[in-house]
């Protein structure tokens, strides 16, 4: 199977139809071997997976050097979304920054350790308080005009910031969390993004792996993993995600699939819903993970599976917040 491409948004940003999140690459889910990292990317495209996303603070750096070195000599066939908007220090994270000559300068480095000469598109990856977003948007657009940058997308922004955004610079896409298990989305942010004509490009859209079937409580993960202080997987949270996500694991056996792949036709289909652009990145590190959840595509799930879902892990069935206490506040709602 290839996959088809599919608008996202409507400033002509094409896409594959499903995308490959690389950060797992290299943190937080434990351990990754480089060498099974790029015979995936490099299987991603031979499948038609080629939307791939980073960051320079996955690592930090080494994400988006390591994406630079696996697809040398395929970069006509891809395409990089990466992002900025974070202070770094000492190789580690203490805060958000997107004054512009910060923009600018992430995306220099960006540019060097991707080894190609434009980003097709940049996100902030979250809103700065301090920095209005008329000059975030200046600073991207500036980088479009140069052919540094070819589209402007938001990270986790809450509806005020992507209209003044959209209004200072076209945004193609908002990049956010949204799965069968967070549907913080739906009532504000997906109706404005139909409003405005920009796609939507949902992060952990297999909720970490809670939506796979394959998971266990978080004490039980190592040190290393994120999971392991994710409050969706502790204590009684654990529990009553386990019995909502049920439902997922009973259409999957019941379709001869595997639950991540009907968590993922759920979301493609929603798009359609709602008449909004939706291309998923579920996040891998394994050959095997990437071709279940390219196949997933091409699954179509019927009216009557589609409403169980969505009352089986409606909003008020999911147990636990989706950060912690520090990274709730970064999320702009």
């Amino acid at each position: 199977m290839t996959l088809k491409t599919r608008k996202l948004g409507s400033q002509g940003l094409r896409v594959s139809a499903i995308g490959l999140g690389c950060m797992g690459m290299s943190q937080s889910y434990g351990p990754a071997d480089e060498s099974e990292s790029i015979a995936t990317l490099h299987r991603a495209v031979e499948l038609g997976c080629t939307f791939f996303d980073t960051a320079e603070v996955y690592g930090p750096h080494t994400n988006e050097a390591l994406l630079g070195r696996a697809l040398k000599g395929k970069r006509g066939e891809i395409t990089i979304a990466t992002k900025f908007g974070f202070r770094i220090e000492n190789g580690k994270q203490t805060g958000v920054d997107s004054r512009p000559q910060h923009i600018r300068e992430v995306v220099e480095a960006s540019l060097r350790r991707l080894a190609t000469d434009h980003i097709d598109l940049l996100y902030q990856h979250r809103v700065d308080p301090d920095v209005p977003m008329e000059d975030v948007a200046g600073a991207v657009g500036r980088l479009v005009a140069e052919g540094k940058v070819r589209f402007f997308g938001l990270s986790e922004a809450g509806a005020a910031n992507i209209r003044r955004a959209h209004a200072a610079f076209p945004v193609s896409a908002v990049q956010s969390e949204y799965s069968l298990w967070e549907r913080n989305l739906e009532p504000e942010i997906i109706p404005l993004l139909k409003e405005l004509g920009i796609g939507l490009v949902p992060f952990s859209p297999l909720g970490r792996g809670f939506l796979t079937g394959d998971v266990k409580r978080a004490e039980d993960y190592p040190k290393s993993d994120y999971r392991r202080n994710d409050p969706r997987y502790q204590g009684q949270n654990y529990d009553a995600n386990a019995e909502a996500a049920a439902k997922v694991r009973d259409i999957a056996a019941a379709r001869g699939v595997k639950p991540g792949q009907v968590a993922l036709a759920w979301l493609l289909q929603k798009g359609t819903g709602f008449d909004v652009d939706i291309v998923p990145i579920p996040g891998t590190k394994r050959r095997q993970y990437l071709e279940e959840n390219v196949a997933a595509a091409s699954l179509k799930l019927d009216a009557a599976e589609m409403a169980a879902l969505d009352e089986a892990l409606a909003p008020g069935k999911i147990s636990g917040p989706r950060y912690n206490e520090r990274g709730m506040a970064m999320v702009d709602r």
